[in-house]
């Protein structure tokens, strides 16, 4: 019942540095030469500041290459963005290693990578806080990387990483740090291009599945604040090189997943055939307006092979996108296809109770299909996939249409007589 309490208050002890009486001068030298361990390990440097001193790793990658964007990428992952986007000389990537994963005015940033373009380079910077009181000095050093690129690069960034940074410049009033002129979280393209085809689209498995990338030995994100506080605590300093290891490899992973991401959209054609992927991007486009070239790739998609869910969705975008050209021939056979037990297969009885009352004048027709409709209503609502105000919902609009239909059959035989 008390061991959780107990290990956070731990954690938050780890984090205040220790009063200057109560350190004894063999813990000070031994601090001291682990700091120096790390450093030479690391290749780091020791960067001091107006408010104090941290370290700092510079890597630089001959890859990933700098990503193009295009008009219709730019589009897609930033509409309301200028001509800054288009220029990845102005991107900044970032990813942080913190003491928790829930945020909070309690959670740490103690590394913080940044990575850029520059000429054919990858180059990677990581601020590292060895103990809490050199935490403003790495926002203020932190600061000074942002305001030199305005296009923030992150992956889920905007849920987590972000709004950490912000609460510790708050907190520390380290330096006033501007919001990102553009924020690109790269989380939510991949999440529509590739959630069809991966239970998870955590970084890692995005590129072992999608970049075909292979990060060797690494370590699991859960374990890093673990094994920052044992390092605090006088543990060894190789924990902590892997999470080193572990933040390059992220902000590596993050580069290439824009140049995959930025490619795909620009040229969707270029896909590599994964129906989930094409059924993803086709989305994509079409919330942008992009109809033609997302009934392309809904076409495609359907051609490879798509999940049944996924399957109907692309079949209703399809038959929506058909009937708005006016090809009420190739919409109804859409229709025609999704009639069934789902909320699709419901909504295709009322598109083509709609279209035979009105557009072909075949009202028997029109009936059978609202008599049908009411009778899939009920098995839906028994079996669970239509809940009440959905049941209710949809019984009133099929019994006001029969209702409209018997009264214009009546007039009408009526007229005859």
């Amino acid at each position: 019942m008390t061991g959780k309490p107990i290990d956070r208050l731990s954690h938050i002890a780890a984090l205040r540095p220790r009063a200057a009486e109560g350190v004894k001068p063999a813990e000070s030298i031994a601090k001291e030469e682990r700091h120096a361990r790390l450093a030479r390990l690391l290749g780091a440097e020791l960067r001091i500041t107006s408010l104090g001193r941290h370290l700092a790793v510079t890597s630089r990658f001959a890859g990933p290459s700098a990503c193009a964007i295009g008009p219709r990428a730019q589009r897609l992952l930033a509409p309301q963005s200028g001509a800054e986007v288009a220029d990845t000389s102005r991107w900044i990537f970032l990813d942080t290693e913190t003491t928790g994963l829930s945020g909070g005015t309690g959670t740490y940033a103690f590394l913080i990578g940044v990575a850029w373009w520059e000429d054919d380079a990858f180059v990677v910077e990581q601020l590292f806080m060895r103990e809490h009181s050199e935490e403003a000095s790495l926002l203020l050093d932190l600061s000074r990387r942002l305001g030199e690129r305005h296009v923030l690069v992150t992956f889920n960034g905007k849920s987590f990483d972000w709004p950490l940074l912000e609460t510790r410049y708050r907190m520390t009033r380290a330096a006033a740090v501007a919001r990102p002129t553009v924020h690109l979280d790269l989380y939510h393209p991949a999440r529509q291009l590739w959630r069809l085809r991966l239970k998870s689209v955590a970084l890692a498995e995005l590129e072992r599945h999608v970049l075909a990338l292979d990060r060797g030995p690494d370590i699991p994100s859960h374990t890093i604040p673990g094994k920052y506080f044992d390092f605090l605590r006088g543990g060894a300093v190789g924990p902590i090189i892997e999470v080193f290891r572990h933040n390059q490899m992220d902000l590596c992973g993050l580069a290439a997943l824009a140049a995959r991401i930025t490619r795909l959209l620009e040229e969707p054609e270029h896909s590599s055939g994964d129906a989930s992927e094409l059924f993803g991007i086709s989305r994509m486009l079409q919330r942008r307006g992009e109809e033609l070239v997302a009934k392309e790739g809904y076409q495609r998609a359907l051609a490879y092979g798509l999940p049944q869910e996924a399957d109907r969705i692309a079949r209703r975008e399809l038959a929506l996108l058909a009937k708005r050209q006016g090809d009420f021939g190739c919409a109804n056979a859409f229709w025609e296809e999704l009639l069934g037990d789902s909320i699709d297969g419901i909504h295709a009885y009322e598109q083509l109770a709609i279209h035979y009352e009105h557009r072909a004048r075949e009202p028997q027709r029109a009936v059978a299909l609202a008599r049908e409709a009411l009778v899939r209503l009920r098995e839906g609502y028994l079996a669970g996939w239509l809940d009440a105000y959905q049941y209710r919902r949809w019984h009133d609009a099929f019994q006001h249409r029969l209702a409209r239909l018997r009264k214009s059959s009546h007039e009408n035989l009526k007229e005859i007589t």
